[in-house]
This record gives structure tokens, C-alpha cells and sequence, in this order.
């Protein structure tokens, strides 16, 4: 089985990308973040670091390429945005549960998009998005044995 990495690698060349050394730089680093969200600021800060002479707008276009071709999903939070690495390269459509304590992002299997549609008679569902927020079963025993 194809490692994550493997995986990210094969997508980049099946779409005729090279492999340069910030690309995989930058894969090396967000394949990290496949159960947490991180901000841009901070992939860009530790590009950066690596790369000094690397501009701001050679990462986020990176980034953007990367969401295109399914690798990561981008999120809006407050006045940033957050990206993590694909968890799950054979169902791109999916939902997750995010532990508002410390971050963990769990892939939900099923949609529950089929509910809705019965609510909106006439109109035309052009895309959608659930998370559920809440303390993972982690936290949740933390809490309690801490209580």
C-alpha cells in the first residue's frame, strides 16, 4: 500500500508536475497535518524558512494547486485560512468531526446530504460542506477524569 506520500507524489506526476525540491518540501511537511488543520501562515513561515528565498506567492500558488488536484482542503476560519493534507484519497467527498480542545479531525463516512434535498423542494444543491464540532473521545476521558 502506497504510503500518503507515495500517493501525493503519483497525483503531482499523473498531472505532469515536477517533483522540485519545495514541492516535496512542501508535501513532506502537510502530509504531517492529515488530522489537523493548519494556517497557511504557518506552512508559509516554515517554507520559508527552508527556502529562504522562496516567495509568498510560490507558496499559496502551490497550495492552490494542491487543493485543485485534491491533495488538501482549504477551510476559512476567523480571519485565516487553515489547510490539511487529504485524508482520504479514495472518497474525496467526505465530512469530518473536529475536536474544538485540541484540533483532531476524524473523517465521517456517510453524507447526510439526502435529508436535505427532501427540505429544499425546487432548488439546486451546487456544493456543500459539514463539520461537526465537539471533544474527541480523547478529550472527552480527559475531562472526565479530570472532574
Amino acid at each position: 500500500m502506497e504510503s500518503a506520500l507515495e500517493q501525493a507524489v503519483a497525483v503531482l506526476r499523473r498531472n505532469q508536475l515536477k517533483i522540485t525540491k519545495q514541492r516535496q518540501a512542501l508535501l513532506d511537511y502537510l502530509v504531517t497535518y492529515q488530522d489537523h488543520y493548519v494556517a497557511i501562515s504557518a506552512v508559509d513561515e516554515h517554507m520559508r524558512t527552508l527556502f529562504a528565498g522562496m516567495s509568498h506567492n510560490t507558496i499559496y500558488r502551490n497550495i492552490k494547486e494542491f487543493e485543485t488536484l485534491g491533495l488538501l482542503e482549504l477551510k476559512a476560519q476567523a480571519n485565516q485560512t487553515l489547510v490539511k493534507y487529504q485524508c482520504d484519497f479514495k472518497h474525496q467527498h467526505h465530512h469530518h468531526f473536529v475536536c474544538s480542545n485540541c484540533g483532531r479531525v476524524m473523517e465521517l463516512q456517510e453524507c447526510p446530504l439526502d435529508d436535505y434535498v427532501a427540505q429544499l423542494p425546487g432548488c439546486t444543491i451546487t456544493g456543500h460542506r459539514i463539520e461537526i464540532y465537539g471533544l474527541c473521545a480523547d478529550c472527552t476521558a480527559k475531562l472526565k477524569a479530570d472532574a
